[in-house]
């Protein structure tokens, strides 16, 4: 395949998809494909709800009739709009269960929509975070079987992780180096050339789709273990009495110190990734002891917190049955709107079952996201909020706006204000993580 034969579709416009779909559509002829018809609607208007960005990006590469060849980015939810496409990139969710085991539905459901357009020459690239194997072991069978062509004859697949972090408006696609791989050493090549066009940081060939696979695994989950360390040092030092961040600041004078906080560990990627790489390890018959020791500490973050809110309300004679808390974000990290697997809804469940009331205050979530994921209430009005007082105020997540509330007018007299994230001047607050 040459590169200016390619043309390109991107299975799914989300956090991932979307930028990588704006960033191809600029050399080649794509198109952007998503199950949601709201979604791809909300995108034509060059209206992007993630934030991820701007109605000028969109707007710039956005063709207005689908039809119209050459470069630039199409939209649609008709599988029947992506058959003459040659390179498929496949950007789905990869979730786990109730029961923290990697779910593949959304992989599998798009690999098996894949074999029915896929044809002799076609390059399939996974993007979605999976453990190593999966590509080749779960995806490619499928694609044999709905296709009816076979693998490195008649169609050869990629896999290159994605690197997007949400809400960072500095370390973009295009500025952070790209892991790629394939499925030949030709394929490899062509892969990692093709992303070269986009990816102003350079990119890495990996030796093959596993280690590609694992590479993707192994950055989120030494994240989890190295943060899972300072948060057990939290639970320690609460016990100790002394301030966790004050601890680490005087650590961190040493030059090889790891510079962590501790806090809630949510998102799509920390949260999750460590769960498909344990997975993987006990089918290989080795139980992850470190990784899955780690996921335990973090997955107790929110109700450590809450706990202690609890204990120093009760110390303040604070009724905490139908008393009132506000917790001051509820996305699952700073600045973005990205509510997947936030683990400040542990917060909330657990404040709610000491009996107190909860309200939450967020200027970045999506209340109907919210609602729909979570079956949680969320106020996004700062005007609304200020109409009451709280006898605890939580503070989550370090949106820019939070350091503008002025907690005081929030507050009864013997309130209880805990910073979650060590953000606020600590004379105004009891304690923080």
């Amino acid at each position: 395949m040459n590169l200016n034969d390619a043309k390109i579709a991107v299975v799914g416009l989300g956090y991932v998809g979307l930028p990588l779909a704006l960033e191809f559509a600029k050399h080649f002829p794509t198109i952007g494909y998503d199950i949601s018809q709201t979604r791809v609607n909300e995108l034509n208007a060059a209206n992007d709800l993630t934030r991820e960005t701007t109605a000028e990006e969109i707007k710039q590469v956005l063709k207005t009739n689908p039809a119209t060849e050459g470069k630039g980015l199409a939209l649609t939810v008709d599988v029947e709009f992506i058959r003459d496409s040659n390179i498929y990139i496949v950007t789905v969710p990869t979730p786990i269960d109730r029961s923290k085991k990697p779910d593949l539905g959304p992989l599998i459901s798009a690999t098996t929509m894949l074999g029915t357009v896929l044809k002799k020459g076609n390059l399939v690239i996974y993007e979605s975070t999976t453990y190593p194997g999966c590509t080749e072991e779960e995806c490619v069978p499928v694609l044999e079987k709905v296709s009816g062509l076979k693998f490195n004859e008649d169609f050869f697949v990629g896999y290159s992780p994605e690197r997007i972090n949400p809400g960072d408006k500095v370390n973009t696609l295009v500025k952070i180096k790209k892991v790629t791989s394939g499925s030949t050493p030709q394929v490899a090549e062509f892969v990692d050339s093709l992303y070269r066009t986009i990816i102003e940081a350079g990119t890495f060939k990996a030796s093959s789709i596993k280690v590609a696979e694992a590479s993707k695994a192994i950055e989120n989950a030494q994240r989890d273990v190295n943060i899972s360390f300072v948060n057990e040092l939290a639970i320690i030092f609460e016990k100790l009495g002394i301030d966790t961040n004050d601890v680490m600041e005087a650590a961190g004078t040493k030059w090889n110190f790891l510079k962590y906080r501790p806090g809630l560990v949510g998102g799509h990627c920390i949260g999750v990734d460590p769960y498909y790489l344990a997975y993987k390890a006990e089918q290989a018959g080795y139980l992850p002891n470190v990784i899955l020791s780690g996921r335990r500490v973090n997955d107790q973050m929110g109700s450590f917190i809450a706990n202690k809110v609890v204990k120093i309300m009760i110390a303040k004679g604070i009724q905490i049955k139908d008393s009132k808390t506000l917790i001051l974000g509820i996305t699952f990290k700073e600045n973005c709107p990205d509510v997947r697997n936030t683990k400040v809804v542990d917060i909330y469940l657990e404040m709610s079952e000491f009996g107190s009331k909860v309200t939450v205050f967020d200027p970045w979530a999506d209340s109907a996201e919210v609602m729909h994921e979570y079956g949680i209430k969320t106020e996004n009005d700062i005007e609304k909020i200020k109409e009451h007082t709280y006898d605890a105020v939580i503070l989550a997540v370090a949106h820019d706006q939070f350091r503008e509330i002025d907690l005081a007018s929030l507050k009864n007299p013997d309130s209880v204000i805990y910073d979650c994230k060590g953000i606020l001047n600590r004379e105004m607050i009891d304690a923080r993580l």
